[in-house]
């Protein structure tokens, strides 16, 4: 099995690099927030710390591809980091502190190394492929974490973004009557969602609208964790356009009741047949 210990080592780099950008622009007084063509935000700090980003990576791995959610794709070959600058940039805006940097690697289609500093609540996740998923400030002050083992639908803790988006995938009622099953439900959104899953204080976390760069970071922590993380339409991974996370224990249960059902097109990666 490859190792990805320099590459995690790097992110931990990358990572404390984006903090020192993000961390001063957040709840700054001359914060300049714009609307990208999709009508979503985006601030000077996305910006800035995508190419903060970008830049080391361009001097520490040349030959490696690098998407983002800003600048899009660039570079070619089997690696391919993928970057969410700010993960949760509504939450940025507003001063709500729930917001991260997601770093991810992918290598041969599959993502091996995921990333995970959301420096205004003092927490980071990480894990590479074989490696075990942990949670801390840095690689030596670090625990290991693991999801939950509920095994019912109804001791279940379900954490999700919003409701309204569930009705642009035709599984409004199905989400809602999965909701009411649940033992509790909490909209904690983005990024966090996924990290209490991992974490096992959350035991599913479901969006049905999401890009790579939302969850490629994610992937290997939940699964490193423990858990399993598939599309609505049940494919492994970060392809699909959505997203399901649970301890694993669940997983087919709430799949069959909130799931698409059917493999669209995009659950293949982008230069893969």
């Amino acid at each position: 099995m490859t190792s990805y210990d320099d590459d995690l080592r790097l992110a931990h780099v990358l990572a404390d690099a984006v903090e020192r950008v993000t961390t001063v622009r957040f709840r700054a007084d001359d914060l300049v927030v714009e609307a990208k063509p999709d009508l979503t935000p985006v601030t000077d700090a996305d910006r800035t710390a995508e190419e903060h980003i970008r830049a080391q990576l361009k001097r520490t791995r040349p030959r490696d591809a690098v998407e983002g959610e800003e600048f899009g794709t660039t570079g070619h070959g089997s690696r391919r980091w993928v970057i969410d600058p700010i993960d949760g940039t509504k939450n940025f805006v507003r001063g709500v502190p729930v917001w991260a940097t997601l770093i991810g690697l992918v290598d041969e289609g599959q993502p091996v190394l995921g990333l995970v500093s959301a420096p205004a609540i003092g927490r980071r996740w990480w894990a590479a492929l074989g490696s075990g998923a942990w949670s801390g400030r840095s690689l030596s002050s670090a625990k290991r974490i693991h999801v939950s083992q509920v095994g019912s639908v109804a001791d279940a803790s379900l954490s999700y973004s919003s409701v309204g988006s569930w009705r642009k995938v035709e599984r409004r009622e199905e989400f809602l009557a999965l909701a009411e099953d649940c033992w509790r439900t909490r909209a904690y959104g983005d990024f966090w969602s996924y990290m209490l899953v991992a974490e096992g204080a959350v035991d599913i976390a479901a969006e049905p609208q999401l890009e790579v760069y939302d969850m490629a970071a994610l992937v290997p922590i939940v699964t490193e964790a423990g858990g399993r993380f598939t599309s609505l339409d049940g494919v492994d991974g970060c392809w699909g356009g959505n997203a399901l996370a649970t301890n694993g224990l669940l997983h087919d249960e709430v799949l069959a009741r909130i799931g698409t059902g059917t493999r669209s097109a995009a659950a293949t990666p982008s230069g893969q047949t």
